[in-house]
């Protein structure tokens, strides 16, 4: 069997691998060759190109290199077309894979795409070129599914991942595994993965912590980093700001810091699910460029932004985009949670069902599409 795929960074990549892997389980034999990150090439996929070399940050970085991206998506086409897999899988990137999928269904060969665009939330007119282009559509979200069954799109919920792999551990064993004191009060902030959201996001993190010592003496502040780059920036905006023992940059560690913490302050994305799905209090915050904003608000059909509020019955989270990402206002909402045990204990019992509900066997389930798929082609 042979399987083409696309992946254009490292949520897919994570994706990719444990795709790879279940189908390995179910078809011992089978090729994999496209697009792959460095999971996914460990369980045995051949890229053709680097993940990073499609990957887009906002409209701004479509546009800074549109040419290229496009070059890359011609030339995948026409090799998928020459090689005729039995199955081509877009994950995610959806502004490069929807395109190639077209072409490549057009060509008769199958489609499935893993992870809905967030076509539900804005732009819902791209449905109409979903419904041409995919084969069959894997969703993360239940609410996902519902959307695309009304769209008349084939579809099946798969579950997420990430749900599947959370690993339940109480707060002070969380603590003394980071080696910070059971007692106190520890926020963990998390401004986000890319350095494009450090250098919006980082001063105003730094900025609320700063604020919130001055009414809550007792508190610590434990920050994840993705890599050590963004360490090294985070530690030099904190380094004349914040007394070096009430602040612990971490390798890595993002769940065990949200386990360990109070309350998290982070970036709008998948840093708020893993937090609901931890059941950890949360305000979210998030600032893009001002063209990527006025796009996102002409098109948008929802009024959250976060995954967790539009996980739960109603929402809960607070939410500080764009002109309201300020110090102040993130401090504020912090300091709500934290002077209000009540208020941290309902968010708590609301977000406990998220788990439950997501975790049903991603991976396995999708690699089950993904060949039934291959092998009911004509």
């Amino acid at each position: 069997m042979n399987i083409a795929l696309v992946a254009g960074e490292t949520s897919g990549d994570m994706l990719g691998a444990g795709l790879i892997r279940e189908i390995t389980r179910l078809v011992p034999d089978a090729r994999f060759e496209g697009i792959a990150g460095p999971r996914m090439i460990a369980e045995g996929a051949r890229t053709l190109y680097a993940m990073e070399s499609i990957s887009i940050m906002g409209l701004d970085g479509l546009f800074n290199s549109l040419r290229h991206i496009l070059s890359i998506r011609r030339d995948l086409a026409g090799r998928f077309i020459a090689r005729r897999p039995d199955v081509f899988v877009g994950i995610d990137v959806p502004d490069f894979n929807l395109g190639l999928e077209l072409r490549l269904r057009r060509a008769g060969i199958p489609t499935v795409h893993y992870v809905s665009p967030t076509v539900w939330a804005w732009r819902r007119y791209r449905v109409r070129k979903i419904r041409r282009a995919v084969g069959h559509m894997m969703t993360l979200f239940p609410f996902e599914a519902d959307f695309y069954s009304r769209h008349d799109v084939p579809v099946t919920f798969v579950g997420h991942p990430l749900a599947d792999r959370v690993e339940d551990v109480p707060a002070g064993e969380a603590r003394s595994r980071l080696s910070l004191p059971r007692d106190g009060r520890v926020v963990a902030l998390l401004p986000g993965s890319r350095n494009s959201e450090i250098a919006t996001l980082g001063g105003p993190f730094i900025d609320a912590a700063r604020r919130l010592l001055d009414g809550h003496g007792d508190l610590r502040f434990v920050v994840p980093c993705a890599t050590p780059a963004i360490r090294d920036r985070v530690h030099q905006l904190a380094v004349d700001r914040l007394p070096a023992d009430r602040i612990m940059l971490l390798d890595g560690n993002a769940q065990l810091a949200m386990q360990a913490a109070d309350v998290a302050l982070l970036a709008s994305g998948t840093a708020a699910l893993e937090a609901a799905l931890l059941r950890t209090p949360m305000v979210v915050a998030y600032q893009v460029s001002d063209l990527s904003y006025l796009m996102v608000r002409m098109f948008s059909t929802v009024k959250h932004y976060s995954m967790p509020n539009h996980l739960l019955p109603k929402p809960m989270v607070p939410e500080l985009i764009q002109a309201d990402a300020t110090g102040e206002k993130m401090a504020a909402a912090v300091a709500a949670f934290l002077d209000d045990a009540s208020r941290r204990e309902a968010l708590r019992r609301a977000l406990s069902g998220i788990r439950e509900q997501l975790a049903v066997g991603a991976d396995a389930h999708a690699a089950r599409i993904v060949v039934d798929t291959a092998r009911s082609a004509p």
